[in-house]
């Protein structure tokens, strides 16, 4: 009930604005019209023209027939029209689905199919993929094609009247980009990796998307003078909501299609850049690229890393080559980032390798996040925060989704009791930093003995042959579960680095029950987002076991 103090006080047009991140594009074209805002091979455009792109966009997806609350998806790398379509679409009214490039042609059937995408802008080099997808859909959406320059190959034939330039054309670059009415209204809808079955629909809202940029300039210390190198893909979690906190901060997006580190190494000394984001597994590529292409940045550059725990000995190892490492954690319900692991006083003080290891946590919720905290599975309340009791991470607040797409059980399953619920099983640090320890699935009980994978993979990584490296359950007749690594090595160590090396590493390093007792080398399964499937390498451990033991 209103008190009589509240009366007359109602919001209006000149108190109340719902909150979008379209305000950042106009805000930015007014204040910096001039700025580069996209840098992408010989292609820039500054604030001015990334507007009226977008705004042209908006009018012609109008112009089609899209009407407010439709879909409109795209499938293309970080090209500048990936980022026109984070204004434009929503500009329209519309609902953005960013493809995963890497996916199949069923997957991309069915994502269009369930979200009932209207128009699919494509860049060419899918094409063979996309005329697959499409075969499958009775009513396939308008198909609208990207002409690249730098794509590799030949520009497929998509069989669409349209391409994406000449689509611009037909829309107005004066047509105001459309604020949402109300800010829980739809912005995106965003994939998950669907590894044991079809991916959900996770459906994010003007408000969430707003507010997450917001976090994500203010810990990323982004301003005007900010050069953002696009390592993340753009489809992934809309860049981290990236394409938006670089735009509200003035900065200038650099768009790579290809994430190679000669590449990178290359934009970074070409175009000064100050940030970029990236999942541990390329900064894993950087470190391990060839050295003639790795060389140590000018100046400081500054990284958040996420997707996975990242390794202390990787982020030792960037620190050494002049990288600053920032560890955020978050899930594509969450915007992509919700945690962060902050800078404290006297962390740099610290040995690298000591404060390596206090940058692998996850941290505490960023500041748009309202709570990040560790509930026991069982009971539902905190755990103590003693740094050991094991519980799960729960995060809540206006950077969480609205649910997911058709599918009410899944929402109310991960919406549960007033939290996210994210599965990962973590402790709680008397700092009140939030640390990892595994995927409930992941974890190995061994002889009654709780193991960490993520332990063990944290010793594997300290050794310099390793790249990359994955543990999961096998089954044992006598332990019940043993811990089995995969792991892929440097290909100058192939020769010389063997299974029971690096058994015995972790045997010097770990109590010895907790070191694996089988180690496979090969190229890790990934999903489309680079993510390790582990549920891959667990029905592998279980078909060696049987192999070996003929039960």
């Amino acid at each position: 009930m209103t008190s009589t103090f509240e009366h007359g006080l109602a919001p209006n047009e000149a108190n109340h604005v719902p909150l979008s991140p379209l305000s950042f594009l106009k805000r930015a074209a007014q204040v910096y019209p001039e700025r580069d805002a996209v840098v992408y091979g010989e292609r820039r455009y500054s604030y001015r023209q990334l507007h009226q792109r977008s705004r042209a966009l908006a009018s012609a997806l109008e112009h089609v027939g899209v009407r407010p609350g439709e879909r409109v998806a795209i499938l293309a790398p970080n090209v500048p029209e990936m980022l026109e379509a984070h204004y434009g679409v929503p500009g329209a009214g519309a609902v953005l689905v960013c493809i995963n490039i890497r996916l199949e042609a069923r997957s991309i059937a069915f994502i269009l199919r369930h979200c009932a995408a209207k128009v699919l802008i494509c860049d060419r080099e899918f094409g063979p993929v996309v005329r697959q997808a499409l075969a499958l859909l009775d009513s396939p959406p308008l198909l609208v094609g990207i002409d690249d320059s730098q794509a590799e190959g030949p520009a497929h034939d998509l069989d669409c009247s349209l391409d994406y330039e000449s689509f611009l054309a037909q829309g107005d670059p004066g047509r105001p980009l459309t604020a949402p009415q109300n800010e829980w209204q739809s912005i995106a809808i965003n994939y998950t990796s669907g590894t044991t079955g079809d991916p959900k629909g996770v459906v994010l809202h003007h408000r969430g998307a707003y507010l997450n940029a917001c976090a994500g300039a203010l810990i990323f210390q982004l301003g005007p003078r900010s050069v953002y190198l696009w390592t993340l893909p753009m489809f992934h979690c809309n860049g981290w909501s990236h394409t938006w906190a670089v735009t509200l901060s003035g900065g200038t997006h650099v768009c790579l299609r290809k994430v190679q580190a000669d590449a990178i190494h290359a934009a970074i000394a070409e175009h000064g850049v100050t940030h970029l984001s990236a999942a541990p597994v390329v900064m894993s590529m950087l470190i391990h690229a060839e050295h003639g292409n790795s060389a140590t940045p000018s100046t400081s550059v500054s990284v958040i890393t996420g997707g996975a725990a990242p390794p202390s000995a990787v982020i030792a190892a960037m620190e050494a080559r002049g990288f600053s490492i920032t560890h955020a954690y978050g899930m594509t319900e969450s915007y992509g980032p919700s945690t962060l692991c902050l800078w404290q006083p006297g962390i740099d003080e610290l040995p690298l390798e000591a404060r390596a290891r206090f940058m692998s946590r996850q941290g505490v919720a960023h500041p748009m996040l309202e709570e990040a905290t560790v509930l026991d599975m069982d009971t539902g309340r905190p755990v103590p925060a003693d740094g050991a009791t094991l519980g799960e991470l729960v995060v809540r607040g206006n950077t969480v989704m609205k649910g997911y797409l058709d599918n009410p059980q899944a929402t109310r399953d991960a919406l549960a009791d007033g939290w996210l619920h994210t599965g990962d099983l973590a402790v709680l640090h008397p700092d009140g930093y939030v640390e990892i320890k595994d995927r409930a699935k992941d974890i190995i009980i061994s002889g009654g003995e709780n193991i960490s994978s993520l332990e063990i993979e944290e010793v594997l990584y300290q050794h310099p042959s390793v790249i990359e490296a994955a543990v999961v359950a096998r089954p044992d007749a006598r332990w019940g579960e043993t811990p089995h690594a995969f792991v892929t090595l440097r290909e100058d160590a192939l020769a010389d680095i063997s299974g029971d090396d690096l058994i015995r590493w972790c045997r010097e390093r770990l109590a010895h029950f907790k070191a694996p007792r089988h180690v496979s080398l090969m190229p890790l399964p990934k999903t489309a987002t680079g993510k390790i499937q582990k549920f891959v390498l667990r029905e592998w451990a279980r078909q060696q076991e049987t192999a070996d033991t003929g039960s």
